[in-house]
Parts: C-alpha cells; sequence; structure tokens
C-alpha cells in the first residue's frame, strides 16, 4: 500500500514516514502544496497524509483541487488548526477524516486502517489472500498451508499488487508507478526481474497460485489445479 504524505515539517514528515513503513506501508513525501497536487493526482496511492498549512497551495484549497477533479483518494488531514471552523472547511472541501496536532500514533494509525477499509482496498486489517496464499502486511510474511517465506519490500508490494487486483490484469506500466514509484528511473526489466524472485517463491511454497504473463501487456494471478 502507498501512501502520500504531504507536510512541510520536515523532521515531522520523516517521522511519519518511518512509522507508516514499520508497519508495513510504503511512504512518499512532498513538503509543498504544489507537489502534494501533482504526486496525489498520479493516481498511484492509496491514501493521502495532508498538511492544512502548505508553501505553494494549502491543503484545504489542495483537497478541493482533487475533488473538483473526480478524485475519490482517501485524504487525511493532519494538522495544528484545531479550530471547529478549520474542522468543518476541511470536511467540506473533502476530508474523509479530520485529525489535530499533536496526534497518538496509534489513533492515526487506525484512521489509516479505518479509511483503507472504506475504501474496500483491504480485506483484514493485517493480511490479504489469494487463493491458498495469504500475505502478511506487517511481517512481509507469504503463507502456503505450512510453508512460509519471508519477501523484500519490494516483492511484498508487488505481490500484494497482484493480490489485490487477483485475476485483473496489472500492465506494466501500473506496476512501476505503484512499486517504484511517480519519480522512478526503474524500467520495465526491473518488473521482470521481481516476478521472476516471486516465481520462485510461489514454487517454493508449492502453490496452486501462478503469475501468468500477458504479453506486451502485464501480469495477473491464477490458480492452477
Amino acid at each position: 500500500m502507498r501512501l502520500l504524505i504531504v507536510e512541510d515539517e520536515v523532521r515531522l514528515a520523516a517521522t511519519l514516514a518511518d512509522l507508516l513503513r514499520r508497519h508495513g506501508y510504503t511512504a512518499d513525501i512532498c513538503h509543498n502544496g504544489i507537489d502534494g497536487r501533482d504526486n496525489a493526482a498520479s493516481g498511484i496511492y492509496d491514501l493521502v497524509i495532508l498538511d492544512a498549512m502548505l508553501p505553494g497551495m494549502d491543503g484545504f484549497s489542495l483537497l478541493r483541487h482533487l475533488r473538483d477533479n473526480g478524485s475519490t483518494l482517501p485524504v487525511l488531514m493532519l494538522t495544528a488548526r484545531s479550530d471547529v471552523a478549520d474542522r468543518v472547511r476541511g470536511l467540506d472541501c473533502g476530508a474523509d477524516y479530520y485529525l489535530t496536532k499533536p496526534f497518538e500514533p496509534e489513533e492515526l494509525l487506525a484512521c489509516i486502517r479505518s479509511l483503507l477499509r472504506r475504501k474496500g482496498e483491504i480485506r483484514s486489517e493485517d493480511t490479504v489472500t489469494f487463493g491458498d496464499l495469504c500475505l502478511e502486511q506487517g511481517t512481509f510474511m507469504l503463507t502456503c498451508g505450512e510453508r512460509s517465506v519471508r519477501l523484500s519490500r519490494r516483492e511484498y508490494d508487488l505481490m500484494e499488487l497482484l493480490i489485490r487486483n487477483g485475476k485483473m490484469i496489472v500492465t506494466k506500466e501500473q506496476i512501476l508507478l505503484k512499486v517504484w514509484g511517480y519519480d522512478s528511473d526503474a524500467e520495465d526489466n526491473n518488473v521482470e526481474v521481481y516476478v521472476s524472485f516471486l516465481r520462485r517463491k510461489l514454487s517454493h511454497l508449492h502453490s496452486q497460485v501462478q503469475i501468468k504473463t500477458i504479453r506486451l501487456v502485464g501480469y495477473c494471478l491464477e490458480v492452477t489445479e
């Protein structure tokens, strides 16, 4: 799961990113509203954590821009502006949740889980499943029956993306954006290498799930008998 943090306080943004990564999320950071707007509109993120006071474009305007352009991306506003009028403004602009600083990390994580469940992106708080596979978010463990293997960060992100799409085709372009990120220099062969890694691990697990190549398009999962 890839989350975007739009926060101009560099130290706080780094602390948030570390917290999210420790709990199995991929986190990117923007320090101004213009970059935050462009990245949030890229389509590669599952949720945005958004400050209100930002250079370039404030969080309220950024959020209004997203909603006016049809974005349904979950947005959690995280800001020191705690007045009722600011909360109302944030929610009226389209925020899905409004959390004030200082905050408890456990509450922030609970809000994120709630918003992602509401979006329908996760089936339980900690695991996703397909066929005989179970992927654990907090440990990066991929399990099939009594066998299990720990995935690397990149392997986990790719496997999670494939599982969440199941039998639907995921293009190489989508994989590059979702797994490597908007500004990455990764290319198609990077995707092919990591698909190869995952196929070896699926073979090791004796899983009936296979990664199917759709020539010139991308990949999907299938269950063999």
